[in-house]
Order: C-alpha cells, then sequence, then structure tokens
C-alpha cells in the first residue's frame, strides 16, 4: 500500500489508555503513534510490547505537533463536534495523522481551523473511551482498504 499514518492523542487523561491504543496502532499497521502534552510511562495494557515495533513520540503543544507532522500529511482531528463529518462517509486520505482528544476535555474548538474533524457516530450521546475510538478509526482506515 502506498502512504502512511500515525495517531496520538491531545491531553490525555488516563495513560493506561496509551497502552492499549499502541497495541491497537501495531495489530493496525500504523506507521507511529504520539501524544500531546503527557508523557508515556510502559504499560501494562501493552500486553504485546508494541514499543518494539512501532515508535512513539512526544510533542510538547498542539503547536510543535503541527511543526513537526511528516511533509503533506493531513492532520484530522476525531471529535464529537457539530460541525464534524461522519466517520461512516469519511474518506482517508493516503498520508493521515488522526488526532484523538481525551475523554474530559476532547479537542479545543481553536484547533479546528483549516483541518478536516470527523467524529464516530452512535446511538447514545456518551463520548468513546479514547483507546476504542482510535481503534474504531483505524479499522474503518482499514476496511475502507487503506492499509
Amino acid at each position: 500500500m502506498r502512504g502512511y499514518f500515525g495517531i496520538g492523542v491531545l491531553n490525555i487523561k488516563y495513560a493506561l489508555n496509551l497502552g492499549t491504543l499502541w497495541r491497537s496502532a501495531y495489530i493496525f499497521n500504523a506507521d507511529f503513534i504520539f501524544t500531546i502534552n503527557k508523557r508515556y510511562k510502559k504499560q501494562a495494557s501493552d500486553t504485546m510490547q508494541s514499543y518494539r515495533h512501532i515508535p512513539l513520540f512526544h510533542f510538547k503543544d498542539f503547536d510543535d505537533f503541527r511543526d513537526h507532522i511528516p511533509y503533506d500529511c493531513y492532520p484530522i482531528l476525531i471529535e464529537q463536534a457539530e460541525k464534524a463529518k461522519s466517520l461512516h462517509e469519511f474518506k482517508h486520505p493516503q498520508r493521515a495523522v488522526y488526532v484523538l482528544g481525551a475523554e474530559d476535555n476532547g479537542i479545543p474548538e481553536k484547533y479546528f481551523k483549516g483541518l478536516s474533524v470527523v467524529q464516530i457516530k452512535a446511538e447514545k450521546d456518551y463520548c468513546l473511551n479514547v483507546a476504542s475510538a482510535g481503534s474504531i478509526v483505524m479499522y474503518d482506515r482499514y476496511i475502507k482498504g487503506l492499509i
């Protein structure tokens, strides 16, 4: 397949979720994962020791992240928002970096300008666990033939 993708979390609330996201990222062939505003500690939830197979990057803040994403790579925000596109209808670009918001605060709207914002539509108005949401996004990319 041509292209690549990475996935990460802005202001992750529970470090344990990062281990689960890392494991899913490895399973779905992500090229890297990242955190924005948080550091990683080894997690029991990463039972596959994914750190041996897929790199984790840390960005100081959202501006640092935007300054360091790969050339010609599209940042896609995954967030429950009025203006967000449905993941079901979303066409994933070949080169993408997905940013998930933490369960308690999400991604502030000030970061939406000029970026794609996508949401996972559900029957209930609750947010998903961040690792679960990330797994769904990666699975959607997979079933649409981009992994």
